[in-house]
């Protein structure tokens, strides 16, 4: 009986063992696979045991390819090598009217959202004038894929993976639809350049019209980049400059030094503007 009942379960456990063994195969595919069909059926189901709407997942990744030209975008980076000098007198001069047309059009805004986030409006015009020229180059990289080719690709898969899953948030909530979605190469959306992940944590819905719009509704870009310097511990009423604790919120903006200074130059050079 005891011989019997160990080899019944030596079997229970052999089978155990062999369930467990299968789940991985079964629930991930490996990134830069071969096979990114198969990889974004795993991602799908994955997406879904998430919490993620089906009406989301399909409608977001409906008709997803591979991009090869995101790849070679990636692969093909090069270090940032312009000094200040150089990157702030190619990109202030030419943005410095127009940006002091948008304090004008924007005042009111920008004085509100100064006293909700504390973030002056000069540093938020400098920024979105940097990033697009105010809205105007947003990009126009669909996003879904180009997030789903960098997910898959094995360079920053896990990085990719949480931003596409971030992406398809933002369409379960309403904020865009798929087809909405164009930025940058590297899956940054909106006037300001958003990561998915950053839009879910810090987009806000500053004109009350029930959408956190970042692509075409400058009261919520504005807001929201407050809303993301706040996050990051900017001090209302100090100062911005290089050295300063506002600067160091900067560079959690762009790790670049140069475009950490170029952005407090900008605003500078804002501030002083009649």
């Amino acid at each position: 009986m005891t011989s019997t009942i160990s080899r019944l379960a030596l079997a229970a456990f052999a089978l155990f063992a062999s369930i467990l063994s299968a789940q991985p195969a079964f629930a991930a595919v490996a990134c830069g696979s071969g096979n990114f069909d198969a990889w974004l059926a795993e991602f799908k189901t994955d997406a879904a045991a998430k919490g993620i709407s089906q009406q989301a997942i399909a409608s977001g990744l409906a008709g997803v390819t591979l991009d090869q030209s995101v790849l070679n975008r990636d692969r093909s980076q090069k270090v940032f090598s312009q000094t200040f000098e150089e990157f702030s007198g190619r990109m202030v001069p030419p943005r410095l009217e127009r940006g002091s047309n948008r304090m004008k059009q924007y005042g009111s805004v920008l004085s509100r959202i100064e006293q909700a986030y504390g973030v002056p409006g000069e540093v938020l015009v400098a920024i979105w004038g940097l990033e697009t020229d105010f809205g105007v180059n947003t990009g126009k990289f669909a996003t879904i894929r180009s997030l789903a080719t960098l997910a898959y690709d094995c360079r920053r898969a896990e990085q990719f993976r949480a931003e596409l899953m971030d992406a398809l948030r933002i369409v379960q909530r309403g904020d865009l639809a798929p087809a909405e979605m164009k930025g940058a190469w590297a899956g940054e959306l909106g006037q300001t350049q958003f990561m998915p992940s950053s839009w879910m944590k810090y987009a806000v819905d500053f004109d009350g019209n029930g959408k956190r719009d970042l692509l075409h509704n400058a009261p919520d870009v504005l807001a929201s980049t407050a809303n993301y310097l706040a996050g990051y511990g900017w001090q209302k009423g100090k100062d911005w400059q290089p050295g300063s604790p506002n600067f160091a919120v900067l560079q959690q903006w762009n790790k670049s030094e140069v475009y950490s200074r170029t952005v407090a130059y900008f605003a500078t050079q804002l501030a002083r503007a009649p």
